[in-house]
């Protein structure tokens, strides 16, 4: 057990070797309320705090990876003064908890992700998907519109305005096509093939890793000669680590080098 990480109601979290699996425990379809909400940022913020952390992977319960919002909460929001503002502040958080954890998050996605499941999958930093997996924006079907800017961080501009206008379900093999899913695999090989891929991510310097995932959720919509300056500010700084040294050494002495994160 994760110190902090206890009582949870909507997932279940578990650490291996430096990589923490994440899965999302809210039957049948994994739909995200608040509970659900205000648990996964105190998953993740935990989870972003813990040093014996280094890649996590996130993926789903049952048949889906989560199927939304739970919509049994929208008719209280309307009646109230203020509901909506507190909502949509926590659905934010929820899914910032994600893109800004510090450490990489990769995404087994088991199932169907669809609306808010589908941003949730692309919060991540990578995709891993099954086979029968598929991502889908469903809001203009019942008269709303969202995702957009999430969708954009994966795919292309046509396919995310073809994925968003008519809320067509994109599959684990189309989503391999579209360079938006590093891996397509059969799902019974979905976690181990994810896991591999964090296992990766955990062996190498994870101050360096770290460094890595702010510079790309920091330049992503800075000119290029910002986000070249600040990627050099992070080279500097970690020059200065230990584990840049013990890279050093261990390369000069041709072994595997043995990072603390220091």
């Amino acid at each position: 057990m994760i110190a902090g990480l206890d009582g949870l109601e909507r997932f279940r979290v578990e650490l291996d070797e430096h990589v923490a699996t994440v899965t999302i425990t809210a039957p049948p379809v994994n739909a995200q309320d608040r509970r659900f909400r205000e648990e996964i940022v105190r998953v993740f913020d935990v989870l972003s705090d813990t040093d014996a952390v280094r890649a996590i992977v996130l993926t789903g319960e049952g048949r889906a990876f989560s199927a939304g919002a739970d919509l049994r909460e929208r008719p209280n929001l309307a009646g109230e003064a203020g509901a909506y503002p507190r909502h949509n502040r926590l659905v934010r958080a929820s899914f910032d908890a994600v893109m800004e954890c510090a450490k990489p998050v990769v995404a087994a996605v088991n199932g169907a992700a669809i609306g808010a499941g589908c941003v949730l999958a692309l919060c991540c930093d990578i995709l891993v998907v099954a086979e029968e997996a598929f991502l889908s924006m469903t809001e203009v079907d019942v008269g709303l519109a969202g995702g957009v800017r999430h969708v954009l961080r994966f795919l292309g501009q046509s396919d995310a305005r073809l994925m968003i206008y008519t809320a067509r379900r994109m599959t684990g093999p189309e989503l391999l096509r579209m360079n938006a899913a590093s891996l397509c695999v059969p799902r019974e090989r979905l976690v181990a093939e994810a896991t591999a891929v964090a296992r990766e991510i955990a062996a190498k310097a994870p101050l360096a890793v770290q460094a890595a995932k702010r510079s790309f959720n920091l330049t992503e919509e800075m000119p290029l000669r910002d986000g070249y300056r600040y990627e050099q500010t992070q080279t500097v700084a970690l020059a200065r680590t230990e584990d840049t040294r013990e890279a050093q050494r261990a390369f000069a002495e041709k072994r595997r080098p043995v990072f603390h994160g220091r």
